[in-house]
This record gives C-alpha cells, sequence and structure tokens, in this order.
C-alpha cells in the first residue's frame, strides 16, 4: 500500500511543476508585450492635454486650420464692435432729422436748420438742385418724378453702404464649420495612421489626435455661430435704419409737393385781386362762349 501511494504522489508533483513552469513562460511573454505598450503609450500621448497644449503638439495642418479659425472668430467680433456703432449712430441721426422736418412746412425753413445733417441733408440737397434745375416748368409732376428719382439713388446708396462688411458675417457663419470639419478629418486620419504604425489599439495613440480633431471642431463652431447671430441682428437694424430713410425720403417729398402747389396757387390769387387781369380774364371768358347763348 505505501508503494501505490508513492507511485499516485509523484505524478502529482510533476504535473505541478509543469503547470508552473507554463504559468512563467506565458508570463515572460506577456510582459514585454505590456511593457512596449506602455512605452509606446507614453511617448505619443502629450505631456498637456489642455487647449495650449494640443495646439502645441498638434499636426501642422490642424495648427492652420485652428489659425484659421481663431482669425475669423476675431474678424468676427472687429465687425461687431465697429457695425454696432457705425448703425447705432446713424440710426440716431436718421430719427433726428426726421423730427426736424416733421415741424417744417416749407423748404425755404430748411437753410435755417443745422441739426439736419447726413443722409438727411443729401435728399434736401438732391431736391433743392432739382427744383433749380427745373425753373418755370408747368409740370409739377415730372419735377416730383425727378427728385423721387434722386431720392431713390441716395437710399439705395446709403444702404449699400451700411451693408458694407456684414458680408464677411456670412462668410464665416457658412464656412467655419465645414473648415472645422476638414480639422476633424485630419486629427482623425493622423489617429489611425498613429494605429497602423504603432501596431497596436492603445488609447494612446488614439487619443491626441481625436482631441485635437474635437478641439478644431469647437473652435469652428465658436466661429461660426457668434457670427450667425451678429449678422441676423445687423440685418434687423439695417431694415430698421432703412426704414427711418424712407420715412425721411417721404417728408422731403411733402415738403417739395406743398411748395410746388403754394407757387402754382401764387399766380391765380394775384388774378383774381389785380382788376385789369380779372376783366381780362371774363372778356377772354366771353369770347370763347359760343354764339347764340344766352
Amino acid at each position: 500500500m505505501e508503494l501505490r501511494r508513492r507511485r499516485v504522489r509523484a505524478p502529482r508533483g510533476m504535473w505541478g511543476s509543469v503547470s508552473a513552469a507554463a504559468l512563467l513562460v506565458w508570463l515572460a511573454g506577456a510582459l514585454p508585450a505590456w511593457a512596449q505598450d506602455n512605452v509606446i503609450g507614453t511617448a505619443t500621448l502629450p505631456r498637456d492635454l489642455s487647449p495650449w497644449g494640443m495646439f502645441l503638439n498638434a499636426d501642422p495642418v490642424v495648427k492652420a486650420v485652428l489659425v484659421g479659425l481663431a482669425f475669423a472668430s476675431l474678424v468676427t467680433w472687429t465687425v461687431w464692435l465697429a457695425k454696432s456703432i457705425e448703425i447705432f449712430f446713424a440710426k440716431r441721426r436718421v430719427r433726428a432729422a426726421a423730427k426736424e422736418l416733421a415741424g417744417i412746412h416749407s423748404l425755404e425753413k430748411v437753410q435755417q436748420l443745422s441739426q439736419i445733417q447726413g443722409e438727411v441733408a443729401q435728399f434736401l440737397g438732391a431736391a433743392a438742385i432739382e427744383l433749380k434745375l427745373s425753373p418755370g416748368l408747368p409740370d409739377n409732376d415730372g419735377i416730383k418724378e425727378r427728385i423721387a428719382s434722386r431720392l431713390e439713388r441716395i437710399e439705395a446708396s446709403c444702404g449699400r453702404r451700411i451693408l458694407r462688411g456684414t458680408g464677411v458675417l456670412a462668410t464665416i457663419g457658412a464656412t467655419a464649420p465645414f473648415v472645422g470639419l476638414f480639422g476633424t478629418v485630419w486629427g482623425i486620419m493622423n489617429s489611425f495612421i498613429g494605429i497602423s504604425k504603432a501596431h497596436t489599439t492603445n488609447l494612446a495613440i488614439v487619443a491626441p489626435g481625436i482631441a485635437e480633431a474635437l478641439l478644431a471642431t469647437a473652435l469652428g463652431l465658436a466661429a461660426a455661430i457668434p457670427a450667425v447671430v451678429i449678422y441676423n441682428m445687423f440685418a434687423r437694424s439695417i431694415a430698421g435704419y432703412r426704414a427711418g430713410l424712407g420715412d425721411a425720403a417721404a417728408e422731403v417729398l411733402r415738403l417739395v409737393s406743398r411748395d410746388l402747389e403754394r407757387a402754382a396757387a401764387v399766380p391765380a390769387e394775384r388774378a383774381l385781386t389785380d382788376p385789369v387781369i380779372a376783366r381780362r380774364v371774363r372778356l377772354a371768358d366771353a369770347g370763347a362762349a359760343p354764339r347764340g347763348s344766352p
């Protein structure tokens, strides 16, 4: 019995030594691979994953995209500041001039007002020039049409001038997301290239490129969203400015029409008050009457 027990225990000890040796062999093969992955991850992963650190470690193409988007954002806010000041003073100038015109009944009294400047002053100057070029013409409707044509051209010119610079906002709002998307695609492409070169799927290989891609996307949206909002705000403000110009032009046309009708009514009043002229008018009417009439 003792010999049998010794024969049974001997195989167990042999199998235990074989399994221990296999475990050591497996660890000897796995540990270098893990160490290699850690070395690759440490060498590839940037030390600083802040926005500035990602920019410094980014690919040159991604850097160019980020710089372009930052410049577009700077242009957006510069245009916002400049156009806001310009539109504010333009609308206030038009409103003040329209209030002054509302209390005037003739163009002759406009020269006494020094507060009317800018666009409304151009309206009044154009009306005065057309009146000087059309002396003694009996067709008042033609004079009004020519003055209205001049005022429309001035109004269109002022509208084009106030719109200057807003087209940049529309361009930035439409293209900045796609520029950021280009940076995103380029960063992801670099991530996959790094995976193929390192022959590993370690997150340290993928993370930097994805971080750069997401940074480009975020900066593209940060440049596009304010540009669209500011452009819509300027569109509403400019519409109000144009409405004010239209009201001022209509007021100038009313003053011109009133002066023309007043000038046409003066000879008729003089004819009625002068007895000689009144007698000639009666004689002319009597001569023009048909014969045989009572």
